[in-house]
């Protein structure tokens, strides 16, 4: 459905996107992550035909984007980071309108005005100024007008952005019901919900693609060489440090204080798993031990680790 060939965007002196490469397949949702700046949304614009690039190839449903540029946009439904919306207009009038810009055949356009109502629940607002509606059913107004003229592809800037937790559900579940009809391209900063939703991940940071495989292989490749938390009662904490890191299968150690205990971060190594040395230890100097665990892997830190950046971003 989408190939992408060494796909390089320049602003100057500077680089935004870096020859990039990646496919998306049919009836796939990919998540498309990165830090603010990463190159995200400049490439869903140069996909969505907003930004010519500087060089390399995309094309959608077989259609060069930018060649084929009309051909290829009658394939893509695009909802920016920013709703584009007449404040001034009603719903139904709104999306009556858009879908005349977009082809919709005339005998077709009140059929398509209702479909789209029903599937991103607006129906009970259809009649109602968009400037007068909540931030979440203008998100939803971007979105049945991403859907009007039936695109193959949906590509998804932040569709959440800006929304309450009730608000997001709603919207999240919408995205999952459209995976039967359509290739959804999504970039997201709630993590979370790039896991619940998407089959495949791919992370750029500064222009380049980090990684790209599914959240499980994502967690169980940074999983192999996880960290450890040790929470124990030692005399001496960095003492007791420097003997675990002889420990067999550890890599690092880094410690802090919680009251009278010790708090020891474990850095395993790949495809290692200390934390039966770790108990002998304990049990050997007769330590008193509060808690060995090796935390789940999160989305969330794997981009972290990916991007060099902190996990609690």
């Amino acid at each position: 459905m989408v190939k992408v060939e060494q796909l390089t965007k320049r602003f100057g002196a500077i680089t935004a996107v870096d020859g990039i490469d990646f496919t998306v397949e049919k009836g796939e949702i990919v998540g498309f992550l990165g830090p603010n700046g990463a190159g995200k949304s400049t490439t869903m614009r140069m996909l969505a035909g907003y930004l010519p690039p500087t060089s390399g190839r995309a094309s959608v449903a077989g259609f060069d984007i930018f060649s084929e540029s009309l051909k290829a946009r009658e394939h893509i439904g695009y909802l920016p980071e920013n709703v584009p919306l007449y404040l001034d207009m009603r719903v139904a009038e709104f999306l009556r309108y858009r879908a005349g810009l977009k082809g919709v055949p005339q005998r077709r356009l009140t059929e398509r005005v209702g479909d789209v109502l029903e599937m991103c629940g607006l129906d009970e607002v259809g009649k109602k100024i968009i400037g007068r509606l909540s931030k979440g059913f203008r998100q939803r107004v971007g979105l049945a007008d991403a859907m009007i003229h039936e695109p193959d592809l949906l590509i998804l800037d932040e569709p959440t952005i800006g929304l309450d937790p009730n608000q997001i559900r709603l919207v999240r579940d919408l995205i999952r019901n459209l995976r039967r009809h359509h290739t959804i391209l999504l970039s997201s900063h709630i993590l979370p919900e790039v896991e619940m939703l998407c089959s495949r991940v791919i992370i750029i940071n500064k222009g380049r693609i980090e990684a790209m495989d599914t959240p499980q292989n994502l967690r169980a490749r940074l999983g192999q060489a996880g960290h450890i938390l040790f929470d124990a009662i030692v005399a001496d904490p960095r003492a007791a440090a420097t003997d675990l890191r002889q420990l067999e299968g550890v890599q690092g150690v880094s410690h802090r204080r919680d009251g009278d205990w010790t708090v020891f971060t474990i850095e395993a190594a790949p495809d290692r798993d200390p934390r039966e040395a770790l108990f002998h230890h304990a049990t050997e100097n007769k330590w008193r031990v509060r808690e060995i665990s090796r935390p789940p892997v999160t989305l969330e830190r794997v981009f972290a680790e990916v991007t060099g950046g902190e996990e609690n971003f």
